[in-house]
């Protein structure tokens, strides 16, 4: 039996994987459930980079109105999906995986925020920028009551196993299979 006393103020581990999309999106929607709570939120993206995606104008809008809320894209891109990664282009990939990893880790422990998201993290794990190890060892330190959520494909069984929460997306039927190209404001 759970002692619900005891689990009051511990923060939850939500993986949300799978082949299918929504993994980011449904994070997103937790980070805005977190902030309409008075939730402090991070949103740290280890694979994405630059600014085109919708995420960062919505969360611009709601520091702005000020919610504590905060995003930060530390990736190159997704150049995995292609097998012709330049040497140059995995190094880069490695050196702004362990900024991002070294940021998180500080931001984690410094026990600031309430609800954190690792997005993308499944992914830098699978092509070895991070090990599992790593990742598990962080969460089995993290501050008690810190919410956290890990995003990507391929979630390790190490990771599935410490998860309080997980949610495998699978492909039904996806627009790019029928040649329709990613749709802003719904994939990006």
């Amino acid at each position: 039996m759970t002692d619900n006393a005891s689990n009051a103020n511990r923060g939850l581990i939500l993986v949300n994987t799978g082949d299918g999309k929504g993994k980011t999106t449904a994070s997103l929607g937790v980070a805005l459930r977190a902030v309409g709570n008075g939730f402090r939120v991070l949103i740290l993206q280890f694979i994405k980079g630059g600014s085109a995606y919708g995420e960062l104008k919505a969360i611009a809008a709601l520091q702005k109105a000020g919610m504590p809320i905060e995003i930060r894209p530390m990736g190159k891109g997704f150049i995995f999906h292609n097998k012709e990664t330049s040497e140059a282009d995995l190094q880069a990939h490695q050196k702004a995986a362990r900024e991002a990893w070294q940021m998180l880790t500080d931001e984690v422990m410094s026990d600031t925020w309430d609800l954190i998201i690792f997005d993308e993290i499944n992914y830098a794990v699978k092509f070895g920028l991070l090990s599992v190890e790593q990742v598990v060892d962080l969460l089995k330190n993290k501050p008690q009551r810190l919410h956290v959520v890990l995003t990507g494909r391929d979630a390790k069984p190490e990771i599935v196993e410490m998860a309080d929460t997980v949610t495998e997306m699978r492909v039904v039927k996806h627009a790019y299979q029928q040649g329709i190209k990613a749709a802003r404001g719904i994939e990006f």
